[in-house]
Order: structure tokens, then C-alpha cells, then sequence
């Protein structure tokens, strides 16, 4: 983030990563079923190489199955009040199939 976003306060919008900073990302593509195994292994061991690297953060469109607790460091400061804005209007959490913020309690 850069310029124009990197200007914004990280609270200003439900995307709080808006400082001058990289971003990186860790997959693996494989075309056969025999490799997935290899190439699972490689892309999670090298994520945990670099990880003590890293800020913690997390883009919440790179998510795959980490978990309520890695959605709500992907939202950092601005979680609460989503959570807030997610009862008002859907309190069912009817909208849920997606890396989801429960309606707060």
C-alpha cells in the first residue's frame, strides 16, 4: 500500500492495512494429485520459515481455513465495530459462508 491508501487512518475502513509496507503471499499450484502432498509441504514450510519475519497481519482475501481468530487479525482495529455493524444488520448471520465476523453479542 502506497500513496493514496497508505494516507488513510487504518480505522477509517473495514481494510486497516494502510501504511507503506509489502505484502506477501505463499501458494502452491500443482497439476497432478500425486504432488499435492509435496506441495503442500513446501508451500507450509517455507510460510513457517518466513513467518517470524512477518507483522502478524494478514489480508482476509488470502484466508483459506485459519480460523475466527485469523479473521479477526485481518480486520485488527476495526473488528468490534464490524461486529457491531454485522448484528444491526444481520443478526441472523445469515450472510456466514465467507471468512466470517459473527454478529457482536
Amino acid at each position: 500500500m502506497h500513496g493514496a491508501a497508505s494516507r488513510v487512518p487504518a480505522t477509517a475502513t473495514a481494510f486497516p492495512h494502510r501504511f507503506n509496507h509489502f505484502n506477501l503471499g505463499a501458494f502452491s499450484i500443482w497439476d497432478n494429485a500425486k504432488d499435492e502432498d509435496a506441495s503442500r509441504k513446501w508451500v507450509t514450510g517455507f510460510w513457517q520459515a518466513v513467518k517470524p519475519y512477518l507483522s502478524g497481519r494478514v489480508y482476509v482475501n488470502y484466508l483459506g481455513q485459519e480460523g475466527a481468530d485469523r479473521v479477526r487479525e485481518a480486520y485488527g482495529p476495526v473488528y468490534d465495530r464490524l461486529a457491531a455493524v454485522k448484528k444491526k444488520y444481520d443478526p441472523t448471520n445469515f450472510f456466514r459462508l465467507n471468512q466470517n465476523i459473527p454478529p457482536a453479542t
